[in-house]
């Protein structure tokens, strides 16, 4: 494997920097503060062919691999993780679904939007069916030339300003899982009402909302995939969007170990800038340790998943680790602030708010272990459970 970044990876790489650092940057307290979905900022990156990074140019995309999407992820998390997950999950999620299992005819109709810049959802959890999707309630019932969705959706990341919405519902409910099928959902669809938004802990401009579906009659032709075979898009995407929250805690964690090295040779204790504190040295070499071998496995799952292997548990096994590297980082980092980083007056403070949600979205830490541990108990014969 060649670890060196191509010409044209580099050149993305600087334009993702720049990008980053002076549109994103800015705006990630303002937006933290006032809680506001960064709606613009996404626009902005869509006329640069954010929005549709990994789609191929024929439905409007940028065509990239995913190594250099990863690239995109890392650049935006490191001042905005709350960004990035917007970005993530409208890609990763909603658009890589429809380019994996929609006809011709749905890509030519939501892939360029989405590409454009509007928002995709992809709405699978609900208040009972969190981790386990086998408990699904949400149904879709055949109806004239329509499917009839009735259900909740709960937790639906981007659900208030999201113009195409990727839903799960079970359409044979006897065989749980393997009964689910995928629609497409658009937002003005009669019968689609969107509920509250989410107070949250961190990435406090992430738009979370609860879906309510009461008699939304969605065409037939609205059928992502085949019917009942919604369960293996699922797989798909979790691997997509675990990759994708892997490169995040990459970002968040290389973000918070900057500010903390920034706070460390400008604070003076005791005489001394606190740099020069051997306790100090060993957090920061301790989290750039962990920050490197967490890139060399964002890195090679994303070669993995271009070059056509097998990725999905190297994506678990990174976004696990990745998501403790990012909390682990921000916690060392606010603790070198010392006080200071228990206000809010101090970026550390949104930083380490923000990477506490890195260890449930795309599945909870103990979901990727199960997955980890599942591959290699049934390499032995034997299949376990959550």
């Amino acid at each position: 494997m060649d670890f060196a970044l191509t010409e044209e990876q580099q050149m993305f790489r600087d334009l993702f920097r720049d990008f980053a650092e002076k549109e994103v940057a800015p705006l990630a307290e303002h937006n933290d503060r006032t809680e506001e979905p960064p709606i613009a900022l996404l626009k902005r990156a869509a006329s640069q062919g954010f929005m549709g990074a990994t789609l191929p140019e024929q439905y409007g995309g940028a065509g990239m691999d995913f190594l250099t999407y990863c690239l995109l992820v890392e650049a935006l998390a490191r001042h905005c993780l709350a960004t990035s997950a917007a970005l993530g999950i409208h890609t990763m999620l909603s658009a890589m679904t429809i380019l994996d299992a929609g006809t011709e005819t749905q890509k030519q109709t939501y892939l360029p939007r989405l590409a454009g810049g509007e928002l995709g959802t992809f709405a699978l959890t609900e208040p009972e069916a969190g981790s386990d999707a086998g408990a699904l309630q949400t149904r879709a019932v055949r109806d004239d030339g329509h499917f009839r969705l009735d259900g909740v959706k709960s937790w639906v990341t981007n659900g208030g300003p999201a113009s195409v919405h990727v839903v799960l519902a079970l359409t044979d409910p006897g065989a749980q899982r393997h009964g689910l099928s995928a629609f497409i959902v658009d937002a003005k669809t009669p019968g689609l009402t969107v509920g509250h938004r989410e107070p949250t802990l961190g990435m406090r401009s992430l738009d979370i909302r609860t879906l309510y579906f009461d008699d939304c009659r969605v065409a037939a032709d609205n059928l992502l995939g085949e019917l009942n075979q919604g369960w293996p898009l699922v797989l798909r995407a979790f691997n997509r969007v675990r990759l994708s929250l892997a490169a995040a805690a990459l970002g968040a964690a290389e973000g918070a170990l900057a500010l903390g090295v920034k706070f460390a040779v400008e604070r003076r204790q005791f005489g001394a800038v606190i740099a020069e504190k051997q306790a100090i040295q060993n957090y920061v070499a301790d989290c750039a340790i962990e920050i490197e071998a967490l890139r060399h496995m964002v890195e090679h799952t994303a070669w993995l998943a271009d070059t056509g292997q097998e990725y999905g548990p190297q994506a678990s096994m990174a976004k696990y680790f990745g998501a403790r590297v990012a909390h682990e980082t921000a916690n060392k980092m606010l603790q070198v602030h010392g006080g200071y980083g228990f206000s809010d007056e101090y970026a550390i403070s949104r930083v380490y708010r923000d990477v506490r949600a890195l260890r449930l979205l795309g599945g909870t830490d103990e979901m990727q272990r199960y997955a980890v541990a599942h591959d290699i108990f049934q390499d032995q014969g034997l299949k376990i459970q959550p």
